[in-house]
């Protein structure tokens, strides 16, 4: 394939044009200033495939990167079919780099004839011949052309101006022949050449000595074993400009690591607890020192999920914890796991995507495809379900219920912005972006706050009431309360997952004293961009100020995993709205993904209007991971929020033990187990067996024509509301704004 494209580059500053040239079977992506450079060879700069990844960009539908070799060559095309079919013949060509598709050999279909070398001097023969035929006619016109009057030169200059173009075809069809047969037909591992010659200056082609220049790609010169021959194929991708841009990669000593090798490693071991766990002599990754190390040890006695029970009471016994291979996992005084501090150890050690992991996902996934169906490793999952997730859009429950005791419309939809955008830095504060387990139809997750200021006791959860209590509370107030075990100065939280296809989460929330909710759905949509992956969050959250009879209406940002090749990072990108249909105010949010030649990470823009205004009153800006500044109408500036320096109130869960069978830490255990002790293969048999739990029990509702239907939420048009909120039990209701 070839064609224009725009290539980034920093000697001028911005996109230049350039005539690509892609080669499935020597794996190169060449690149020249013009196609008539590429006529004559002079090559600009030369992309290697082979362990190449390919990137799109999900707000930009023009450009994409080819990453390789440490470096990203970042491209764009004309049109968005034209980038999609530039993409597809990328990956099909790494495929058949990584899948040892040969150079010297060219694939046919069976009933296709196997070129030659005879078949092509043949092709090049005729294809001269036609050249020579056609440029004696031009010059048989040309001097007929003296004699004619000048109507019918103008006519002939338009013949001939058509032939020069015909010609330079026929030309330019000879290079890619004799390129094409140099390729398929080396000699001695280089590129041999025939000399094409004729005695016609073409005029679009301008320095044309009148003869065909074939550049060092195509050119035959004695091999010296001291010196690389200019024509074979590179060891690294280079270009011709030392100043071209790359970037992609903030710390280059990454490229030198060992773990950057496109090839099956072993599984990963992670360090916990200010420990190097070592294991096998595969490299070990220890965060807080930045490096790989080697491990000495040739033996790692794994923890087997089935088993683990008997292993612990084989074993000595402590009185919270048990260590194993230098893996502390914490037991109650009986010597049984304790589930609920694993779950609270939310300590995410860096991971460096493997090799086998590359691997995986370019032998599943194209560019643009949805992950929803593709299995993921499992070691790449954070300990705890997308569902209590959800929760950290509460982790501070003070901001949240704050606005509900502000007295003007202005101030409370201040407040509410305040709220959402401190709500996302909780949830992703790992430096390391890691895949929450996706929920099974059917599963919840349930946990409260203590509000400071508000909720009048902080006890434990274990003291607030007995399991024999739970069971009778449950009975009786549970259409009401989702949590029995709380009482009205809590903030309380339930999601459930209500479908898997698409999958869908609910979530709501309700704080009965200060009288004000949250309910929200969202839809997860994954894309494989490449060297990212693309969520987006398809739905909407409502929050309820039931004291005032408003409803506050927002969407949700898409989230990126970006430089899977090296240390995941998350960062949130697109338009988000909060609006309140019942005073007219409104609120445009902007989350910025960072852009690939500058500019910081984590970026947000926002603007608050009135109501039936088109000038915002206030301007925010900053980093919604970090401090955020506001800009008032008169001028004024001042601290909007600081994610950094307030406290992140930390949720209450029920253990383990006294979770429902469907609860989300009480599914995901034995995975959660499997991860904290760093033993892969168990935490995938694991998964394995709830996901196939989940399937056979979907087969059993298809054999009896039985519908799914959630226990918490009832689907209201394209949304999901909660079954009894708040609002209903006190016969609240809204009105949006006259228009």
């Amino acid at each position: 394939m070839e064609g224009t494209l725009s290539k980034w580059t920093n000697v001028v500053k911005g996109w230049q044009y350039r005539w690509c040239v892609l080669d499935d079977i020597s794996g190169t992506l060449s690149y020249y200033t013009s196609r008539e450079k590429m006529v004559r060879g002079v090559r600009r700069g030369c992309v290697r495939l082979k362990g190449a990844m390919i990137g799109i960009d999900d707000e930009d539908n023009l450009t994409f990167t080819v990453t390789v070799d440490g470096k990203t060559f970042h491209f764009q095309a004309r049109t968005r079919a034209d980038r999609e079919l530039w993409i597809r013949a990328l990956e099909n060509t790494i495929q058949k780099q990584l899948f040892g598709y040969r150079v010297n050999q060219i694939q046919v279909n069976n009933d296709a004839v196997v070129p030659t070398l005879e078949s092509f001097d043949k092709k090049l023969g005729e294809a001269d011949a036609y050249l020579q035929l056609l440029i004696e006619q031009t010059k048989n016109l040309e001097v007929k052309m003296n004699s004619m009057c000048e109507e019918d030169k103008a006519h002939c200059e338009c013949i001939i101006s058509e032939t020069n173009k015909l010609m330079d075809q026929v030309k330019h069809s000879i290079v890619m022949l004799q390129i094409a047969k140099n390729t398929a037909f080396p000699v001695n591992g280089s590129y041999r050449t025939t000399s094409v010659s004729t005695d016609y200056d073409f005029p679009s082609l301008e320095g044309d000595t009148g003869s065909i220049e074939y550049g060092a790609e195509c050119e035959e010169r004695p091999r010296r074993d001291s010196q690389p021959m200019d024509n074979d194929i590179p060891d690294v991708s280079y270009s011709s400009s030392e100043d071209d841009f790359y970037d992609a990669y903030e710390d280059e000593e990454e490229w030198s690591k060992p773990s950057r090798k496109i090839e099956p490693v072993p599984a990963m071991r992670r360090k916990y607890k200010n420990r190097i766990l070592v294991g096998g002599s595969e490299p070990v990754l220890d965060a807080h020192a930045g490096n790989l190390t080697q491990s000495g040890s040739s033996d790692l006695n794994q923890i087997s999920l089935d088993t683990t029970d008997r292993t612990i009471a084989n074993m000595p016994k402590k009185k919270d914890s048990y260590s194993k291979d230098n893996i502390v996992v914490p037991t109650y005084s009986d010597g049984s796991i304790n589930y609920d501090a694993i779950y609270e150890d939310q300590d995410e050690s860096d991971v460096t995507m493997q090799g086998s992991v590359v691997t995986h996902l370019i032998s599943q996934v194209k560019i643009g495809m949805d992950l929803t169906k593709v299995a993921l490793p499992t070691f790449i999952l954070e300990k705890r379900s997308l569902l209590e997730m959800y929760a950290d859009y509460l982790a501070h429950p003070d901001l949240f219920l704050k606005a509900n005791d502000l007295e003007t419309p202005e101030e409370r939809m201040v407040q509410i912005v305040r709220w959402y955008l401190s709500s996302y830095h909780a949830g992703r504060n790992s430096a390391v972006a890691k895949k929450p387990y996706n929920p099974i139809l059917g599963e919840i997750f349930r946990c409260h706050w203590n509000v400071p200021g508000i909720t009048g006791r902080e006890s434990e959860l274990s003291n607030d009431i007995t399991a024999q209590n739970h069971s009778e509370a449950t009975v009786l107030n549970e259409e009401e309360n989702p949590l029995p075990w709380t009482d009205p100065d809590q903030l309380i939280f339930l999601a459930e997952q209500v479908s898997h296809h698409p999958p869908i989460s609910a979530f709501y929330a309700e704080h009965k004293t200060k009288k004000v909710t949250f309910c929200a759905n969202v839809w997860t949509k994954s894309k494989f961009l490449g060297l990212s992956v693309a969520v987006h969050h398809v739905g909407q959250g409502i929050v309820r100020l039931l004291k005032h009879k408003e409803e506050y209406i927002s969407t949700f940002p898409s989230g990126y995993g970006r430089s899977i090749l090296t240390v995941p990072w998350i960062e949130l990108g697109g338009s988000v709205t909060i609006s309140c249909p019942q005073t007219g105010y409104h609120c445009d949010i902007e989350f910025h993904t960072k852009p690939f030649y500058g500019g910081k990470k984590h970026r947000i823009t926002a603007e608050v209007f009135g109501p039936k205004t088109k000038k915002a009153f206030l301007t925010i800006s900053g980093e919604w991971n970090g401090s955020m500044e506001a800009k008032w109408a008169d001028g004024r500036t001042e601290l909007f929020v600081d994610t950094k320096a307030i406290e992140v109130i930390k949720k209450r869960v029920r253990k383990v033990a006294e979770q429902d069978t469907n609860e989300s830490r009480y599914i995901w255990k034995k995975v959660t187990l499997g991860l904290k002790v760093d033993d892969v293969d168990q935490a995938s048999q694991a998964k394995a067996e709830i996901e196939q739990k989940q399937r056979n029990e979907a087969e059993v509702r298809k054999e009896n024509n039985e519908v799914w239907i959630p226990r918490w939420f009832v689907q209201n048009g394209e949304n999901w509301e909660y079954k009894s909120p708040l609002e209903k039990q006190l016969g609240v209701t809204f009105e949006s704004m006259p228009s």
